[in-house]
């Protein structure tokens, strides 16, 4: 009977995990291991601000969720030893960017890969994206480049028409 209900409540757990799995759109494993309370404390507050949800779960029920929701088994690789997993739901980048920071300045844990939108990558594709400024400084980076062009286009049309203005003023006198 015990075992029944052990069984079920794995299940349950997989299927929480594939749902979170799925509805995230990065997912950084890392090894967590030398971390002080206090440091793990910090670095799920830092986490917690930037809706970056900190869970540490069993290698097994991670590859489970992993395989139900499509992954493929390449994420089996980085599921040894004890891993932590930073699920990202609103930006891919946040939680490899919070965590390269992190082990930067505490000197500890390590970067083993991760699911960035659905592609599993390995720890220097997860440092790769790390180094990739924020969503919002690449859209006004886009922007910026897109209006480039139509800045010029005005500076010279408003060029054009003040000098005809000003002949016309002069023509005037």
């Amino acid at each position: 009977m015990a075992n029944v209900q052990n069984i079920e409540l794995k299940a349950a757990k997989v299927a929480e995990v594939e749902e979170k799995l799925k509805k995230a759109k990065s997912v950084i494993v890392f090894d967590y291991r030398g971390l002080t309370v206090e440091e793990v404390t910090a670095l799920r507050v830092e986490m917690r601000k930037n809706k970056i949800e900190y869970v540490v779960l069993k290698n097994a029920i991670m590859e489970r969720a992993a395989n139900l929701s499509g992954v493929h088994e390449s994420v089996h690789s980085m599921l040894t030893g004890t891993n932590a997993f930073a699920f990202g739901y609103e930006d891919a980048v946040a939680p490899a960017k919070i965590l390269k920071d992190f082990i930067k300045k505490t000197k500890k844990c390590a970067l083993k890969g991760g699911i960035v939108e659905g592609k599993v990558e390995d720890a220097d594709a997860v440092n790769a994206i790390a180094d990739l400024p924020p969503r919002e400084v690449l859209i006004a980076r886009l922007l910026g480049s897109m209006m480039a062009p139509v800045s010029g286009l005005a500076i010279v049309l408003n060029q054009i028409a003040e000098q005809k203005g000003g002949a016309a003023a002069e023509a005037a006198e």
